[in-house]
């Protein structure tokens, strides 16, 4: 059987879409980058969906891993950092606005995911939430040095040849890429201190944190974005297989709910 992945999205107004008839425009649309589902299932994975509406419970029981997406800024107050100077948008309307509920939502599933031993991939935004939900706090914003982190270039891309991330020799990044490997770059905050139980697995020759993760468990983080390289980028295998290897064990045991 395929393993089921789960994929977070956004809520916006339908009305952010040019063309939009007047009529519809405060209704609301789910909104997902398709580029996840096509690189869950060409892994061997069934991409699923996952709107606001469905809620966290129950849901971490009938999957078999978890990819929480990039996207806005998390709000400061879930790690210390400084609130923001001016009136928060409106994030249905925003796509770069904070997003309180989006936040708690893609939270509670990651603690889920945890608990439950599901496997989790973290992506840019996602990577960033996976720290803070374990504790840890970001860096409010990089100063841009020789390395640009938040690159002009469009999707898809492979990265800047000066963009390379060296991983920690033992780590689940190293074993999925190798000592180094070149990568896009859209980001403008980072992980800073450490959340419980994760570790740094790669880095940029700045220094910047680029990929995470918590050792001997299926859970990974990385600060790139994977779905939009030009290459295949294993990281969706790796989640596919970890995902089998749940799904199969939970067959085995007769745990599987659905």
């Amino acid at each position: 059987m395929r393993p089921l992945i789960g994929i977070t999205g956004r809520q916006l107004h339908l009305g952010v879409l040019n063309g939009t008839s007047p009529k519809f425009q405060h209704q609301f649309v789910d909104s997902y980058f398709t580029a996840f589902g096509q690189c869950v299932a060409a892994a061997g994975g069934i991409p699923v969906n996952l709107p606001f509406a469905a809620g966290a419970a129950g849901v971490i029981d009938r999957l078999d891993g978890l990819v929480v997406t990039g996207g806005q800024d998390v709000h400061p107050e879930r790690w210390g950092g400084q609130a923001p100077a001016v009136p928060a948008a409106d994030p249905r309307w925003d796509h770069d606005a904070i997003d309180t509920e989006r936040d708690d939502y893609e939270a509670t599933l990651i603690e889920e995911a945890l608990s439950a031993g599901v496997p989790v991939l973290g992506v840019c935004r996602g990577h960033q939430l996976l720290n803070v939900v374990l504790g840890g706090t970001l860096v409010e914003h990089l100063d841009e040095t020789l390395l640009v982190h938040s690159s002009p270039n469009h999707a898809p891309d492979d990265g800047d040849l000066a963009h390379v991330v060296s991983f920690v020799p033992g780590t689940t990044a190293h074993a999925v890429y190798g000592p180094r490997r070149v990568v896009n770059s859209w980001h403008h905050q980072a992980v800073d201190r450490l959340g419980r139980d994760l570790a740094v697995m790669g880095r940029t020759p700045d220094g910047v944190v680029e990929a995470i993760g918590i050792p001997d468990r299926p859970v990974l983080g990385l600060q790139w974005h994977p779905e939009w390289a030009g290459s295949p980028d294993p990281s969706f295998d790796w989640l596919v297989v970890e995902a089998s290897r749940r799904a199969t064990s939970r067959r085995e045991h007769g745990s599987c709910v659905g």
